[in-house]
């Protein structure tokens, strides 16, 4: 599994193109070079998946029920504008305008990299985003990473 790491401040070139930094393209593995899958975030920006981190993901949603209202429900929202990308010969991705539009995205953009996902957001929404940090910051984590240890998942 990918474990991407980095924070990336990139330009959104006239065309919608952007270049994927060269210390970002060094953590993917040959294979994965090349063809990746963009899609709406939860919140408001995209995110883009290795094509084979993707597969992984959708085997598993296609495992849901389809008889549930719910599992069809988060399907439809969920692979809505879902885009397969390739990167061109200068390192570029088109991204696609309704995705631009819908993430806010016009110029200045943060490629978040982490776990096997690199998230694409305007660059105020980020900041913005950033800004308002839990005040208890290791209470959050207590929360979260807790929660894992009571289930038994931690060993």
């Amino acid at each position: 599994m990918l474990n991407f790491l980095g924070e990336y401040d990139c330009r959104l070139d006239e065309k919608g193109r952007i270049k994927m930094p060269a210390a970002l393209i060094k953590q993917l593995p040959q294979d994965a070079q090349d063809k990746y899958v963009l899609n709406r975030g939860f919140e408001q920006h995209l995110i883009l998946y290795p094509k084979s981190e993707w597969l992984i993901i959708t085997e598993e949603i296609n495992k849901l029920n389809a008889y549930e209202r719910k599992v069809r429900e988060f399907k439809r929202f969920f692979y809505r504008g879902a885009t397969e990308l390739s990167i061109d010969s200068s390192s570029r991705l088109l991204l696609p305008k309704s995705l631009l539009e819908w993430a806010k995205i016009d110029k200045d953009v943060i490629l978040f990299a982490h776990t096997n996902i690199i998230e694409i957001w305007n660059k105020d929404l980020y900041d913005n985003l950033l800004s308002n940090e839990p005040q208890d910051f290791a209470e959050l984590a207590e929360i979260v990473m807790g929660s894992k240890s009571k289930n038994g998942s931690d060993s």
